[in-house]
């Protein structure tokens, strides 16, 4: 089972873009985008006052009648996200959480997800268009999509699979939107079908998550492999060789793997250090 878990995990990973990563490509931007995330939280702010959520069609609607605007939904939170020293609000609409059989937690931003989602952008006249759906389920890996969907997906759980000779089902599973400045989407660059600055709207269903997800199999899941503690382990590299330590088999360099520097045998490569300079063994090119 673990075997099959990590053959998934690399399966995942070459399939998947990495997003917004430029660091090292000499590329230099110079678009304001923190004016961006203003002229974003702006207009979603003008949309979730504009607009309510229709239970009846399982959609976000117009204002017509004097509903309950989404801004003053309790099912509606923000998540304050910070990219590339930027400070962005994700909106985060809740259906369900979800309640997953066998339990599971959250997933963070490191770990692998099943879903299914039907994507919108925002136009300036307020409109929710079309762009993509997905019907059938896939596998993300958190760390390699938009950082909205990375963020976003840690508000649900999944639910159970009740799948029985036909097409993958789940039950009580987590299901929301997504409501996210270009900046934790496509930023200004865009794509072939969304515009360059421009809000998405994402309604997604989180089926099923793999917890603890350890992308290098060094024996420390991704999410804890974050030695500066920014809560994001892609910016990690403590033997500066371009590849963060998430994805190292040998974080420090030294020449012995990672998962061999648990020298107490105890399952914690946090507490080893032998030579008492506070730096542990996994992490010390000189132990």
């Amino acid at each position: 089972m673990i075997k099959l878990k990590h053959i998934l995990i690399v399966a995942i990973l070459t399939v998947v873009a990495y997003s917004c990563n430029r660091t090292g490509t000499g590329f230099v931007d110079n678009f304001d985008h923190a004016g961006q995330s203003i002229i974003d939280n702006d207009s979603l702010v003008k949309f979730l006052t504009n607009h309510y959520f229709d239970d009846a069609i399982d959609s976000i609607r117009p204002i017509t009648a004097g509903q309950t605007a989404l801004i003053n939904d309790s099912r509606l939170s923000s998540q304050q996200v910070t990219e590339e020293e930027v400070d962005y609000t994700l909106y985060v609409f809740t259906n369900r959480v979800g309640t997953p059989d066998p339990v599971k937690g959250f997933p963070t931003v490191m770990d692998s997800v099943m879903t299914k989602y039907k994507g919108y952008y925002l136009s300036s006249s307020e409109t929710q268009v079309f762009f993509e759906e997905r019907n059938s389920v896939i596998w993300f890996t958190l760390n390699g999509v938009i950082r909205g969907w990375s963020h976003g997906f840690t508000n649900f759980k999944g639910g159970k699979n009740i799948t029985n000779n036909g097409p993958i089902t789940y039950e009580n599973d987590g299901k929301g939107i997504l409501i996210m400045p270009s900046g934790l989407a496509y930023r200004n660059t865009g794509n072939s079908a969304i515009p360059a600055n421009t809000p998405l709207i994402f309604y997604i269903r989180l089926l099923d998550l793999i917890e603890n997800t350890d992308h290098d199999n060094d024996g420390m899941a991704s999410i804890l492999e974050d030695p500066d503690g920014d809560g994001d382990p892609r910016n990690d590299d403590t033997d500066s060789d371009g590849v963060p330590n998430y994805f190292d088999t040998d974080d420090d360099g030294d020449g012995r793997l990672t998962k061999d520097e648990d020298t107490n045998g105890n399952g914690d490569l946090t507490d080893d250090d032998t030579d008492g300079d506070g730096i542990p063994n996994y992490l010390d090119e000189d132990n």
